[in-house]
This record gives structure tokens, sequence and C-alpha cells, in this order.
């Protein structure tokens, strides 16, 4: 027998669908520059989407939704990264995942540089270089969304920013 849908079911379809107009492109943009994979950026950003609607009854605060949301998609990114760490390990060295011609020629070299520098960051510091600069997140906001005290992001903002102009040094 099918489920019978219920009003709050519907408001909560509702609302989701709502971020998920608003908020898609951006969340994928964000995973993409931390896995590196368009196909598994926008699988973690619908497993964060499916989540949401999932616990959308226990959010105390619906406007605390696009934060969750943030949230699963860094944490699902991190699992994604260390499957693939782990991964790596067992198969042993392995060949580099390599961008797609289509993303190179879409993208242009120097976009491909940057996110190979980006990519050879610590994953605190690329996650702090991404929330801060390509989503524009102040200080404190990137502090709540990682958990980290804002002098941390301060740190590895500051850290991050100076590995990434040496790795681009070194490369140009």
């Amino acid at each position: 027998m099918p489920r019978r849908e219920t009003g709050s079911d519907d408001g909560a379809r509702a609302s989701v669908a709502a971020l998920f107009d608003l908020h898609y492109v951006e969340l994928v943009a964000t995973a993409r520059f931390l896995v590196d994979d368009r196909e598994t950026a926008e699988d973690i950003v619908m497993e964060a989407f499916l989540s949401l609607h999932r616990h959308w009854s226990s959010l105390r605060n619906p406007n605390d939704a696009h934060r969750y949301l943030r949230s699963s998609v860094l944490n699902g990114s991190r699992s994604q990264l260390r499957r693939r760490m782990v991964r790596r390990r067992h198969e042993g060295a392995g060949a580099e995942d390599l961008a797609s011609l289509e993303d190179v020629a879409a993208h242009g070299a120097d976009h491909t540089t940057f996110v190979e520098a980006l990519r050879g960051l610590p994953s605190r510091q690329r996650e702090v270089l991404v929330l801060r600069y390509y989503l524009g997140m102040q200080e404190h906001e990137v502090a709540q969304q990682l958990g980290i005290g804002t002098g941390s992001v301060k740190q590895h903002s500051s850290r991050g920013l100076a590995a990434l102009a040496h790795l681009l040094e070194v490369t140009a």
C-alpha cells in the first residue's frame, strides 16, 4: 500500500526543493573543489539534500538548513577523501586521478594548475580556503562551520595561501 503524504512531509519537500534551487550549484562547486570529481561532488550534494529531507522535522530552526547542508557536504567530502586514501593504500601506488579533457578544455590550463595546487594542500587548509575565498564566508562563519576557533581559521588561511603561492610559483 503506498504511503500517504502528510502535510508536514509536503512542507519539508517544498522547503528542501527551494533550498535545492538556491544552493545546489554552489554546493556542488564546493564539493568539487574538495574531491576534484564532478560526479562524486554531485553524489555528495544529493546525499546531503536527502539527509536534510529525512531529518527536516528534527531541525530546531529551519533557517539552519543551509548550514546543515554545508556541513553535510564537507563531511561527505572528507569521508570520500578518506575512502580514496584507504583504497590507494590497498591498491599500492596507482595512477593519480586526472582531470577529464573536457574539464581542461572548459576551464583552461590556469584553472587546472590552480586546482592541482589546491589539491596539494592539507585538507583543513583546503577547506578553509574554499569556504573563505570561494564561498566568501567570514572568518567567524568558517570557524563555526568547521568547529574550530577563528585563530585557527586565520592560521590555516595564512599557511594555505602561502603554500598556494609557492606551489603556483614553482609550476609557473
